[in-house]
């Protein structure tokens, strides 16, 4: 008689382990397991991400305001001031680029 039993599986069994070697240029952190993180910025990256959110809040803030002496009048120098139109738009832009840069900058 003979019996249908299925095929034994192979298995392998290694002894080394498997080094895991990141990107040139990357920086590593190790954790408390001995695994490795990679970051993606460094601190120059973080510093300038400051600077340009706070040239875009400093835009923001120029921007703002515009309150008229009194309800009754129209005063278009204080809206169409060149502090609103000029340098507050320039000075968000100048924020947008240094944010840009700074995300494409290598750490």
């Amino acid at each position: 008689m003979s019996q249908n039993r299925p095929p034994k599986k192979k298995v392998v069994v290694t002894t080394q382990k498997k080094v895991d070697t990141p990107a040139p240029g990357r920086r590593r952190m190790a954790d408390a397991g001995n695994r490795v993180q990679e970051l993606e910025f460094g601190r120059k990256n973080y510093i300038l991400m400051g600077v340009g959110a706070a040239l875009i809040v400093i835009g923001l803030f120029l921007m703002a305001g515009g309150n008229m002496p009194d309800r009754q009048t129209w005063d278009p120098d204080i809206i169409y001031s060149t502090r609103r139109t000029l340098i507050a738009p320039i000075v968000i832009l100048a924020g947008l680029a240094v944010e840009i840069v700074a995300i494409f900058k290598k750490g």
